[in-house]
């Protein structure tokens, strides 16, 4: 009887999909024992979005978060997802980064490495596979399909050869997007297995309803390891059921080693929890089988909700997965997975919500052009990439060549922060987010996202402030959103709120919000250059600059008296976890600067002022 391995995705890759990343270790641990009795080839449980989320939103340390599973699952092999040179940043890292990276990652508990890159760029690859073999550690390499006219069989089977030469231990098809169709798959595997000896294992989202159908085919034609998600996280923009298919392998003649009726209480546990986690479910994350139009993967669908949520623009949902594919075709159809995922939609949305395509480009969009994320294989869009980019020359070698030994310089940047080489890594991977977050470990005075009681956020509006709520006047009742605020230091604060799905800005005291949210009675004024209360300044003319989209200033590049030209940079913001460069409009001399580092700032507002 022909045996199947199965990586179990639950505590990793499914919540992903569903709730936007957002489990806690508190909640895995209790359950690990269970999951690690059952037999599993692997549990993937560390690696993709966790480490930005643990940080970003948890405030856990990933690197406790993997320790506590390594314990808590002593016989299961711990799967992560790495991006290569990426890590799990949204950079190129230099080499000895990504070597001690790695190290770290094995050292704390990782025994399966799924390495990919976003470009499908071997050259983006090398380096974290040696570093997996160098440490003993099953090195995984995975293809990142996508389909696009540049895209075929042909070019995936020569892909596997080259990466089968490079020294991979096993092969997978890495289908994030779920854009496989039966037919394909039978095609694509059963070339793989005519052309390579390595394993092959098949991961392939649920969103268009086909996976189920592409494990078996797999299967069936040369392929020996699956993915899939216990039912509690399953299906929709996650994967296909394990207990199904573990069923469904059964009943064909199959063996996986795991025995179908131990699931059951691991799945009732799980799907209690999940209920916790109400706030965080989509809407967006359920079968729909326009994702082989617009390739949106799983793991990306949760967070680009959440994220247009943040900015007020929920409503322009199916726009922006309608842009999305025109995007993909100007930057020379990049499969859409992490960072290139969320490089091409968040420059989607963005030129959704501005109204004019390109009006507004991110930095990630113009490093994409300039070759720092590798080699597209399609030809890009040489209008968009000469507005982005200008006289500049894309890069010809390995990304990574560019950059020099990191660690050093890391050491002394977050000396005063970090305990250990694992906080250096964390530092390297998100800088001023690591500040925060370390500074705040070390002191104990990490406060998580707070997770609401349904009953309790609806009953106790004298604890909540909420962000999203009904409210009746003259008998008309009106849907108000609160979706971005200014700093809660300043004496009046912008609040950019959406009435029925119309936009509006609107001052709010801040000491009126101060007793809603903490009880404090003397609010500080911070003060902008001009040594004026910060608050709302509408803009008047056309030397005024503002931002498209609510984000966060993470740097101001003027001061009050310099010499500007239109389209110098002026302030870098950061929305939807990508940085966008605001630029000036017109040549002229800046006379105020109304925002600083870290202040939150919403459209129609006055940031900088400039005079001719």
């Amino acid at each position: 009887m022909k045996k199947i391995d199965i990586t179990e995705l639950v505590l990793r890759d499914g919540h992903q999909c569903h709730i936007a990343t957002r489990l806690r270790t508190e909640d895995m641990l209790p359950i690990c024992h269970d999951l690690d009795a059952l037999g599993f080839w692997s549990i993937e449980a560390w690696g993709g979005a966790t480490f930005d989320a643990c940080v970003r939103y948890l405030r856990e340390d990933p690197w406790e978060r993997l320790r506590k599973l390594r314990k808590a699952l002593p016989n299961s092999r711990i799967q992560m997802l790495l991006r290569g040179q990426n890590l799990l940043g949204y950079r190129h890292y230099s080499d000895d980064v990504v070597d001690l990276f790695v190290k770290k990652s094995a050292d704390n508990g990782v025994d399966v490495f799924r390495i990919f890159d976003a470009m499908n760029d071997l050259r983006n690859i090398q380096t974290s596979l040696d570093s997996v073999k160098k440490y003993k550690k099953h090195a995984e390499v995975a293809i990142s399909y996508t389909t696009s006219p540049v895209h075929d069989v042909e070019y995936f089977t020569q892909l596997a050869k080259e990466i089968e030469n490079n020294g991979a231990d096993s092969l997978a098809i890495k289908d994030m997007a779920g854009l496989l169709t039966p037919k394909t798959t039978k095609e694509l595997v059963s070339n793989l297995a005519k052309n390579i000896s390595l394993p092959i294992h098949i991961h392939s989202h649920a969103t268009s309803g086909l996976a189920t159908a592409n494990l078996l085919t797999a299967v069936e034609n040369g392929a020996t390891m699956i993915d899939t998600c216990n039912s509690s996280f399953s299906e929709g923009a996650s994967h296909p059921t394990t207990e199904s298919v573990i069923a469904g392998l059964h009943e064909m003649g199959y063996e996986t080693g795991v025995q179908l009726e131990k699931i059951e209480n691991i799945t009732g546990y799980l799907k209690n929890v999940r209920k916790k986690y109400w706030q965080f479910e989509s809407e967006f994350t359920g079968l729909d089988p326009r994702v082989l139009i617009n390739q949106v993967p799983g793991g990306m669908i949760s967070n680009l909700s959440s994220q247009l949520k943040d900015q007020g623009a929920l409503d322009k949902m199916d726009l922006v997965l309608e842009e999305i594919p025109r995007v993909r075709e100007d930057l020379g159809f990049p499969p859409l997975v992490t960072p290139t995922s969320q490089i091409v939609g968040t420059q989607a949305a963005l030129n959704i919500i501005t109204g004019e395509r390109y009006k507004s480009i991110t930095n990630e969009v113009k490093n994409y052009f300039l070759g720092e994320y590798g080699k597209a294989l399609g030809n890009m869009n040489e209008e968009v990439m000469k507005k982005a980019i200008g006289d500049e020359t894309p890069l010809t070698c390995r990304p990574a060549d560019m950059i020099k030994p990191e660690i050093n310089n890391l050491k002394v940047k977050c000396e005063d922060v970090a305990r250990s080489e694992e906080d250096l890594l964390t530092y390297a991977m998100f800088p001023d987010l690591a500040n925060t977050f370390l500074k705040e470990r070390n002191a104990g005075t990490l406060e998580p996202e707070e997770l609401l009681d349904r009953e309790e956020f609806s009953s106790n509006t004298n604890r909540y402030a909420p962000s999203e709520f009904n409210v009746t006047l003259h008998g008309e009742t009106y849907h108000i959103k609160l979706t971005g605020s200014g700093n809660s230091a300043q004496h009046e604060r912008p609040f950019h709120v959406v009435v029925d799905g119309i936009s509006e800005e609107v001052l709010v005291e801040t000491l009126d919000l101060i007793q809603v949210n903490s009880g404090d009675s003397q609010p500080s004024v911070s003060k902008d250059q001009n040594n004026n209360p910060k608050g709302k300044l509408r803009p008047t003319h056309d030397g005024c600059v503002t931002t498209a989209m609510p984000g966060t200033v993470i740097d101001v590049k003027v001061n009050v008296g310099d010499q500007v030209s239109a389209g110098d940079a002026l302030i870098i913001i950061e929305a939807m976890k990508m940085e966008n460069e605001i630029q000036a409009p017109k040549s002229g001399t800046v006379v105020g600067v109304h925002v600083s580092k870290g202040d939150s700032i919403s459209p129609d507002t006055t940031l900088i002022e400039i005079q001719a």
